[in-house]
């Protein structure tokens, strides 16, 4: 996602005491919990992982954002949150990351559920392997992912969401529930900024998926 420049952004995330950028620091937070472990890749201003993680403080929620300019919006958005909620939310951590490189930072089946909400759809036939659905991206989560872990994946662009369906069942996937028109149902629904404001405008797509069957 695009966002306005903002020469402070290194300072803000050096200063926000929840931003993991080693693996050393990860893992020193997951492992002496027993927590399930829910992770957004592509959290974009974080709205929706902040609303997680004030709905479910029992759990680990980390947001995934590969430009730094966004994360540094998100800290900001995230302690405005905060103060709104009259909260803290010491379960939320943010990393900025390459979703290729999870496996640099993650365990082997340590997570128990990735959020792929309104990934950036990659429209051109030669860009499809940068993609968050592609396969060497599935490949990437079914060894981090737990043996019954999970995916959801939302969007609102039909033509990712049929890529995605046939990148998921060419890989083996299993899938659990998809849905055409995500708005129609009455199943709970946490939206992202994005959602909310595209959503009149067309159905939001949505599945979940995993790896291993029951």
């Amino acid at each position: 996602m695009r966002t306005r420049y903002d020469p402070k952004a290194d300072d803000i995330i050096a200063n926000f005491d929840r931003f993991l950028d080693s693996k050393e620091k990860l893992q020193k937070i997951l492992k002496k919990s027993d927590k399930k472990i829910f992770v957004e890749i592509g959290m974009g201003k974080g709205e929706f992982i902040s609303s997680m993680a004030l709905n479910d403080k029992e759990n680990i929620y980390i947001g995934i954002e590969l430009s730094r300019q966004v994360i540094a919006l998100a800290i900001k958005k995230l302690k405005r949150f905060e103060e709104e909620n009259n909260v803290s939310l010491n379960n939320l951590y943010l990393m900025s990351v390459d979703a290729k490189d999870l496996r640099a930072f993650f365990e082997e089946h340590q997570i128990d559920k990735i959020y792929l909400n309104f990934s950036d759809p990659w429209p051109k036939k030669k860009h499809t392997k940068r993609r968050l659905t592609y396969k060497s991206f599935l490949e990437v989560y079914k060894i981090i992912l737990k043996k019954d872990g999970i995916i959801e994946f939302k969007t609102d662009n039909r033509l990712l969401f049929e890529y995605s369906l046939v990148s998921m069942q060419n890989f083996g996937m299993n899938f659990i529930s998809v849905y055409l028109d995500l708005h129609k149902t009455d199943i709970p629904n946490i939206q992202t900024e994005y959602e909310r404001k595209f959503s009149p405008f067309g159905p939001i797509y949505k599945l979940v998926a995993t790896f291993f069957k029951s």
